[in-house]
């Protein structure tokens, strides 16, 4: 699999915080990569700088060869990079379909009844495939939690993908649904789509990633198999605290 985000001695400061600190990784085609650490490790911070929210301090973020830096969100999520949140977002008052299709915006330059056809035709594929089939027409108002977050998973998918960014996708979900949303992101990397996930569940990330990136204050402190991760001492004191236990 080839590398299709390159990120190098990223770098985010906030004032005097620095949030993210000479950050160095990298997420292949197909590939799902999980980001983990404690609470203000720098994971969200992360995505954002990769999805324009935040400009980088200093470093480089590369997406299939070509520079993010700079570039406002809309233009990154043009170039291929989508994501979906922590708080489902749905457009309120409208049905399912209406929701995915607006994912689909950017896709189709004219409004021509072939292009209509088309972009319906998706999107009721994608409906199904996130497991929310016949729900089409209802009302996002009437949908679960749950199926929320399948709704979101489905409108990202429609704006056509190189690398999606899940931040923290199984939170607040049953057990049957965290199933579902597993075979879910599997498919979508089956499918030659890279997948950066952060997820705080290591019940549900550990069996699903095929690599973990590990944070702590902002900086890399691991990189490496999901089976490694239990083991690795830097990773074991930034979650237990075993430095300060020795001290």
């Amino acid at each position: 699999m080839g590398s299709i985000l390159q990120v190098r001695g990223l770098t985010k400061r906030f004032g005097g915080l620095t949030a993210v600190s000479g950050l160095d990784f990298e997420v292949r085609e197909g590939e799902i990569l999980g980001m983990i650490g404690p609470n203000g490790a720098g994971k969200s911070t992360t995505f954002n700088l990769i999805a324009g929210v935040y400009p980088a301090s200093s470093g480089e973020i590369l997406f299939r060869k070509e520079s993010l830096l700079g570039l406002p969100p809309h233009q990154i999520a043009a170039r291929g990079i989508l994501r979906t949140f922590q708080h489902n977002r749905p457009f309120e008052g409208m049905p399912v379909i209406d929701n995915v299709l607006v994912g689909a915006h950017r896709l189709f330059s004219g409004s021509s009844r072939r292009e209509e056809t088309a972009r319906r035709i998706r999107a009721e594929e994608l409906i199904e495939f996130v497991g929310l089939g016949g729900m089409a027409l209802a009302d996002v108002g009437t949908l679960s939690f749950g199926q929320g977050r399948l709704l979101e998973i489905a409108r990202a998918l429609a704006g056509e993908p190189r690398l999606i960014l899940f931040d923290e996708p199984a939170a607040g979900l049953a057990p049957a649904e965290l199933d579902r949303l597993s075979e879910i992101i599997r498919g979508i990397a089956a499918h030659g789509i890279a997948v950066l996930l952060i997820e705080h569940d290591m019940h549900f990330l550990l069996p699903l990633a095929h690599r973990v990136v590990v944070l702590n204050f902002g900086a890399k402190i691991a990189d490496c198999l999901p089976d490694e991760i239990r083991q690795h001492p830097a990773v074991t004191d930034a979650y237990l605290g075993l430095d300060a236990a020795r001290t």
